[in-house]
């Protein structure tokens, strides 16, 4: 049997008395103000320091987001730091120590490993969505999308977007004998490679071949 990871406990008195299910559901509204940041333990409470700033915000999840179940699953040492891209409403905190409160309102994404504050696309991005087994990767923009897999080049297509019921969406293009189509849809999604945590699944279809994986909205886009 697995070892519980010892930052397990230091959360427990956090999200001891919050539930939560995982399945295909709703995409939330998004309220609030998006953030991106680092998230860390300090005496038993989730800070998140947002990306190139030295503030501090105590975490309350008074949206149910998960987020502190998943952080507890992630941290496996007593100064790991994870990477998040969460949204809620700031407040004044009640505890000293701290910058204010977040309340959260949805949780977009959460990392042990990956490109997070540094990654220099995701201000301009729409979408990414990934895989593995075999390596793929779509970025998108309000230019196009660009599909990438290992020693090949990069393909950018141009695209058209449907909507579906209960949030869900696809992109699809067809462009030099080749059809792609990307389908989107909100549920929590766990990168088989690297364990990130994100809330959007992925199925990308390729001339008839279809490749699963995970996504998130980039920068520019919230739902």
């Amino acid at each position: 049997m697995r070892a519980v990871r010892p930052l397990l406990f230091a959360l427990l008195p956090i999200f001891a008395s919050c539930t939560m299910s995982y399945g295909p559901e709703e995409a939330p509204v998004p309220t609030g103000t998006r953030m991106q940041g680092e998230l860390s333990v300090s005496g038993g409470k989730l800070l998140l320091r947002p990306c190139l700033e030295q503030r501090h915000f105590l975490i309350n999840d008074s949206g149910n987001t998960g987020l502190l179940q998943e952080s507890a699953s992630l941290l496996d040492t007593k100064d790991a730091t994870l990477f998040a891209d969460v949204s809620g409403n700031l407040d004044a905190s009640k505890t000293s120590g701290n910058d204010g409160q977040l309340n959260l309102t949805r949780l977009y994404r959460v990392q042990r490993e990956g490109h997070g504050c540094d990654d220099p696309n995701f201000k301009r991005q729409m979408l990414r969505a990934s895989g593995h087994e075999p390596d793929w990767s779509v970025s998108v923009n309000a230019k196009g999308l660009v599909l990438e897999r290992p020693n090949q080049e990069p393909l950018a297509l141009p695209y058209l977007e449907e909507q579906l019921p209960d949030g869900r969406f696809n992109l699809t293009s067809e462009a030099n004998g080749l059809r792609l189509e990307l389908w989107i849809a909100p549920q929590r999604c766990v990168d088989s490679a690297s364990g990130a945590v994100s809330f959007l699944s992925a199925e990308l279809r390729s001339n008839g071949k279809v490749e699963r994986g995970c996504g998130y909205f980039g920068g520019s886009r919230n739902n």
